[in-house]
Order: structure tokens, then C-alpha cells, then sequence
């Protein structure tokens, strides 16, 4: 399944549907396992778990077994995932189990599958994972609800699980041979997150691009700093793309200049050219598509890696019937997530901090030279424009630059020193998620100041049509303001209008 499958899942109603052939490698791997475990020692169906594994379970024990750990180990602590997070996660488990190699009775999809396509949304607190052996706590409540215990979130409200099963006519899960390991142990909620993550950052990455190239709009920057010659004698790919997004997202606009026909073709005697007309913008402005370059190509690698994980078998031990073996191993390591989220945080940070630094160049009359201080369309001293507004920006950008350490190398042993050495994945995928909802704020933030720029240098006539798009859209939610008003609001509104808008150009 690939990142568009997974987004028309998650974001446009698209249910999951269990093929004839996926069943039957399930069916397939479960009874060859049924068979395969007779009078053989096999972790997690008829051992202890983790550093107790060196314990065998008495025959008659061995149900109880899998129901233990689903209840030991719902011990989350902190806020619940949003009920988008949790889909994501129930799908990753859901496409593990459907690979065949887990050993799993195909009651367990099915009833995956009930809670996905119905909208059941298990409680998963976001605090519990060490990022291995996966996320063993977050994943037990969701194996919790599945057996009919907990609660969920159903039709909008909190609700013991077993009520919202009995209103949509389903019977709680009866776990079998290993049902219970291989529902909690695997990487399903740090991928699950990721993919989220991974869908915003996006959304933020061509706001970043378009934002970028509004307020060159506003300036009326030399457009050759995007040209396809100048950005392809650099031969990094996501530079390039990011110039040629700035070439289609202009197309039409009349506010960029031709330096060719402004400086090369005209004769110049001038010893100053003025603070307003800059020879070469700042690097904030001019810089673009060598500061958001790198940015592309980190979000297109951690969409590989996510997928790949998505796609994976990562639980523990692997079943595979064409060998007719158990193989024992850690394909529940998450290091792979936690590294690609730690990344993902630091390229959305500084994304961050470059439309940070515009919009101080918007509200910095003196250095851009022709708006007011703060895009303040009122009376200097006594109307103060966006001037706090900026200080939740500033402060917000702040806090993702501290974010942005590395999870990713903070393994603590534990466990009985069994997990010596863990991921951390499930953190590094909720410090993203925090830096990439910073992110948000900035840039609606940024796009009242761009929209104000706009209108009082009234150029809203002058501006590409994807640019003039994107202003008409911003005025709808924040008309152009002249007196002082309370925009906490409106930033909420923005913020909303942000996440749900997909640019065309």
C-alpha cells in the first residue's frame, strides 16, 4: 500500500477490504503454526514474555497467557491519541498481520477490520513505548478493546467497549495460540503517527513554498533566483523541484521583476539604488529553494521508510510456512520511525524558522523600506497591527528549535536490561507531530501579515493567480483590519484553513 492509499484511508472515507488471497495466507500461516508449536518451545506461545521468556507455560495455561499481557500491559499514561492517530496505527497492525507471517487467527483481522471501517476508536494514551519491542503498551489498548474491555471513542463520545460493540452487533475478540503478542508487539503506533506527521508536513511544505512566494511578490524580488539555470547547476533534487514549484505558483504574476530587462538592457549611473529596490533580497527571501530543497528530500525519504515499515512484517517471532519455521528475531524495532521522525522534526523547524524570518522582514519597516511597522494599516502608537502576533510566532519557533534534539539517541536500557538498547519511536513521532503543529501556527500567523502587506501596498490585483488564491482565501477568514482586535481566533481559523487546503497550480 502506498502513501496515496494510506491518505484516501485516512483523510477521505476509503474503506479496507480484506481479499480472498489475504485470507488465505492467514488462514494458511495460522494453522501451520497450530501445528508447528505441538511439543516445540516457541517464544510467546508457550514461554513468558520479554526477560520471562526463560519461563515455560503449562499446557493448560496457555489462553490465559495471551490475555495477560494485553491486560499487563495497558498501562498508558497522558493524553489520548486523536482518533485520525489511532486509525493509522489500527491500519499499520492491520497490514503487518495481513503479509501472513504472524500466525495470527483471522478472527483478529476481522475485527481489526470492524474497528477501522466502523469508526472505533480505541483509547491510546500517548505515553508507554520505548520503541521496542515496538510499542507494546499503546498497541495493548488496542488489543484491550478488541477483546471487548476498555473504552473507545464511539460516535463522538468515550464509551466502554463493550457497549459499542453490542450497538454495532460484534462480540468481543476471543484470542488464540499467539493472538494476543502479535496484536501488541510491533512498531503500528510510531508508524501510524508517522504517517500523519508525514501527511501535515507536506501540506506544510507547499504553504512554505507558496508563502515564499507571495512575500517575493510583495518586494518585487529579482525573479532569476528560481530560474532552472541558476538551479540546475546545483544538482540537488529537491532544489530543483522547489524552484520549478516557485516557476508554476508565479506563472501569471505581474509584481516580480526581469533583472535581465530592470538592470541588464537599461544603463544605471546611480551610486545608491535606495533601501526599498534591493540588488539581492535577503536571504530569507532569495534563498528559497536552497533552504526548502533539503526539506523536499527529507519529507520523500521518510515517505520510503514509512511505507516500507507499513508494508512490513514487524512483530516477533516471524512465522513463515514455505520454510516451515519460527525465525526469532527484533523486526519490532523501531529505528527506523524514530530516526526518520527525529529528521522530520529538525527539517520542519527549520522550515519553520525561514517563515519566521519573512514575516520579521514584512513587520521590519526598516528593512524591507515600504510597509508600516507591523503591517499596522492604523495610527502608529495607538494601533499596533500584528506587533503581538509576532511574539507567538517567535516564541512557538523557539520551542521547536529545542524540540528538535534528537530522540532518536536517547535509549534507556530496561526491562531487566532485556530492551538494552530501544528506539524511542513513539516519542521522536509525538515531538514531531508537536513541532509540525508549531508549524502551523506560524504560518497562519505569516499569512495575516502577508495579507495585510498586500493590501496596503493594494497589489492583490497584481498577484499570481495561485498567490491571489491563497490571499482571497485568508481574507475570507480575516478581512483586512485597520482597528485592534483579539486574533486568537482567527489564528484558530487559520490553523484549520491550513491543514484541510491542498494547493493547485
Amino acid at each position: 500500500m502506498d502513501f496515496n492509499e494510506i491518505k484516501e484511508l485516512l483523510f477521505n472515507g476509503k474503506k479496507l477490504q480484506l481479499s480472498d488471497e489475504e485470507r488465505k495466507r492467514i488462514v494458511d500461516c495460522h494453522n501451520f503454526l497450530s501445528d508447528f508449536a505441538k511439543d516445540k518451545v516457541i517464544y510467546g506461545i508457550n514461554t513468558g514474555f520479554g526477560p520471562m521468556a526463560q519461563y515455560r507455560v503449562s499446557d493448560n495455561e496457555l489462553n490465559e497467557l495471551q490475555y495477560n499481557i494485553v491486560r499487563s500491559h495497558s498501562t498508558g499514561a497522558g493524553q489520548p491519541l486523536s482518533p485520525i492517530e489511532v486509525k493509522s496505527a489500527m491500519i499499520a497492525r492491520y497490514l503487518t498481520f495481513v503479509a501472513g507471517h504472524s500466525g495470527i487467527h483471522i478472527d483478529v483481522v476481522e475485527q481489526l477490520l470492524n474497528f477501522i471501517n466502523r469508526d472505533i476508536y480505541p483509547y491510546i494514551p500517548e505515553h508507554g513505548s520505548v520503541g521496542a519491542s515496538g510499542d507494546l503498551v499503546q498497541l495493548s489498548h488496542i488489543a484491550l478493546c478488541l477483546i471487548g474491555e476498555g473504552k473507545v471513542l464511539y460516535k463522538g463520545k468515550w464509551t466502554p467497549t463493550a457497549e459499542a460493540l453490542k450497538k454495532e452487533g460484534l462480540e468481543p475478540l476471543k484470542l488464540h495460540l499467539r493472538d494476543g503478542l502479535s496484536v501488541v508487539n510491533g512498531t503500528a503506533v510510531m508508524t501510524g503517527i508517522g504517517m500523519v506527521n508525514l501527511a501535515n508536513a507536506w501540506k506544510l511544505f507547499d504553504m512554505a513554498v507558496l508563502q515564499s512566494v507571495m512575500i517575493n511578490e510583495i518586494f518585487s524580488s529579482y525573479d532569476d533566483f528560481f530560474s532552472p539555470v541558476l538551479n540546475g547547476t546545483k544538482r540537488h533534487e529537491g532544489q530543483n523541484v522547489v524552484a520549478n514549484m516557485m516557476t508554476r505558483i508565479s506563472k501569471g504574476t505581474k509584481c516580480l521583476l526581469d533583472r535581465q530587462k530592470e538592470l541588464y538592457e537599461q544603463k544605471h549611473g546611480e551610486e545608491y539604488f535606495g533601501n526599498a529596490k534591493k540588488l539581492q533580497p535577503y536571504y530569507s527571501l532569495r534563498c528559497v529553494p536552497q533552504i526548502l530543497g533539503p526539506i523536499y528530500d527529507t519529507l520523500k525519504n521518510c515517505e520510503k521508510v514509512l511505507v516500507d515499515e507499513l508494508n512490513s512484517v514487524d512483530d516477533n517471532p516471524v512465522v513463515d510456512p514455505e520454510t516451515r519455521n519460527v525465525y526469532h528475531g527484533g523486526n519490532f524495532h523501531g529505528d527506523y520511525v524514530s530516526f526518520e521522525m527525529d529528521k522530520l522534526k529538525i527539517a520542519i523547524t527549520k522550515l519553520t524558522m525561514l517563515i519566521e524570518r519573512q514575516m520579521n522582514y514584512i513587520f521590519h519597516d526598516r528593512i524591507n523600506g515600504i510597509l508600516p511597522p507591523f503591517v499596522n494599516l492604523g495610527k502608529l502608537g495607538l494601533n499596533y497591527g500584528l506587533q503581538a502576533s509576532q511574539f507567538t510566532a517567535t516564541s512557538t519557533t523557539a520551542e521547536s528549535q529545542t524540540l528538535s534534539n534528537p530522540m532518536y539517541v536517547h535509549s534507556i536500557p530496561n526491562n531487566n536490561d532485556n530492551q538494552d538498547v530501544v528506539s524511542m519511536g513513539t516519542n521522536s513521532a509525538l515531538i514531531a507531530r508537536h513541532v509540525i503543529n508549531n508549524a502551523y501556527q506560524v504560518l497562519a500567523i505569516n499569512s495575516m501579515a502577508l495579507a495585510q502587506a498586500v493590501d496596503c501596498l493594494k497589489i492583490d490585483d497584481k498577484l499570481s493567480p495561485v498567490s491571489k488564491q491563497f490571499y482571497t482565501e485568508v481574507r475570507k477568514i480575516v478581512p483586512v483590519f485597520i482597528k485592534d482586535t483579539p486574533k486568537y481566533q482567527e489564528i484558530e481559523n487559520l490553523i484549520e484553513y491550513l491543514k484541510k487546503t491542498n494547493i493547485q497550480y
